[in-house]
């Protein structure tokens, strides 16, 4: 009986060990096997991550063509009529509808130099709030920052012959970007610093970039001298794809009126309280009063360096910590993931210091490296539908 049972005792105990070692032989397994990538798997992450990168870079370079880059050019042009700062139509008192004027309409501004404002253009068709200035020239410079160009080859605001003027159909604000849903009648208002011009849209053509004649003295009977008072405005055709024609919009000279006398009858409309108002009470949007994103990149990494040293101290790396320890697994190779784990602190520290990253890498891409891809890279130089008849 003492022989069995110490047979038995000596089975158990070897069972025991046993079993211990295979748990801790599975133990080791299992620490290995966490502390090995997936070769395979790690490839194929970091190219799906590249090519998402990438993407994603290009969706960005459309939102800062469709939408920034007209931020800018309405911040410029906000900053360009205040420092003319013209005298409003009610002159701090009532706004009254402008009458029409009778015999030659003044011509102001005579002349100007390139890049000089001459005007600010209204056209309700495009909305209530539409308005954009009219510098001289129709260079790129002037384009993509101004609004809009005025040939200077072309008659002045109200002369006998053509007015004729060039803005983007699409990105840099798309001042021309509706010119297709222009209707007969419809009215194109131009203001220079003390007179109204007003114009009627009459019809529009399509034609290639080397017919200059749309922009001649007389482009009804281009072999003839001009009787009329016409405008012309140019932009790209296509919109959204590489520009091979232009489309090109007429109109005539209807009547002029005095800044000092109010606004037009085609800018008015009317209050709840029976008085006259302007249609363009000029609400801007709040992007808009933005110059630069530079200031948004130092400041995103300056709150990033601050967080990033306050959460070092509280809590040093603890992701980094849970692998090196063997509580959590040795993840695959990736990029993303790699910048999430070396930073410091909990998860949603960790989380928003990527964010702030990500953040301060798109503002840099809108300040300076789209720019400097649109005036280098060929193709994109071709998609930016830069204006020139």
């Amino acid at each position: 009986m003492v022989t069995a049972i110490r047979t038995y005792v000596v089975h158990t105990h070897n069972v025991h060990m046993y079993n211990g070692q295979q748990r801790e032989d599975m133990a080791g397994q299992y620490a290995a096997r966490r502390r090995t990538r997936s070769v395979g798997r790690s490839i194929v992450t970091i190219i799906a991550e590249l090519l998402l990168t990438f993407a994603a870079i290009c969706g960005l370079y459309v939102a800062w063509m469709q939408w920034w880059t007209g931020v800018e050019s309405d911040h410029v042009q906000q900053e360009t009529r205040a420092q003319v700062a013209w005298a409003q139509p009610n002159d701090g008192g009532t706004l009254h509808i402008a009458q029409p004027q009778s015999g030659e309409p003044p011509v102001q501004p005579e002349s100007a130099p390139v890049g000089e404002l001459i005007a600010r253009v209204y056209i309700p068709r495009f909305g209530d709030q539409w308005e954009r200035n009219l510098v001289q020239g129709t260079s790129l410079t002037e384009l993509n920052k101004h609004g809009l160009g005025h040939y200077v080859d072309s008659q002045m605001a109200g002369q006998v012959g053509n007015f004729a003027m060039a803005g983007h159909r699409n990105g840099y604000g798309q001042p021309l970007g509706d010119v297709d849903t222009l209707e007969q009648g419809d009215a194109i208002v131009i203001r220079s610093k003390d007179y109204w011009y007003v114009y009627q849209y009459t019809n529009h053509t399509i034609v290639t970039p080397n017919e200059g004649w749309v922009i001649g003295p007389n482009p009804e009977h281009p072999e003839e001298a001009p009787t009329k008072r016409l405008i012309t405005m140019t932009t790209c055709e296509p919109k959204y794809t590489a520009p091979t024609h232009r489309w090109i919009s007429f109109g005539e000279f209807k009547y002029w009126a005095k800044v000092t006398d109010g606004i037009p009858q085609e800018l008015a409309k009317t209050g709840a309280n029976g008085a006259v108002e302007f249609i363009n009470n000029e609400r801007q949007p709040f992007a808009s009063s933005i110059g630069s994103l530079a200031p948004w990149v130092w400041g995103a990494l300056a709150v990033y360096a601050a967080i990033f040293l306050a959460a070092a101290i509280a809590w040093r790396w603890p992701a980094l910590r849970a692998i090196r320890e063997g509580s959590k697994p040795l993840p695959d190779a990736d990029i993303y993931g790699w910048l999430l784990r070396h930073q410091p602190g909990a998860a949603p520290i960790r989380w928003l210091l990527l964010l702030l990253l990500v953040f301060a890498a798109a503002a840099a891409l809108f300040q300076w490296g789209f720019p400097w891809a649109a005036a280098n890279i060929p193709f994109l130089q071709q998609m930016s539908n830069y204006v020139a008849v």
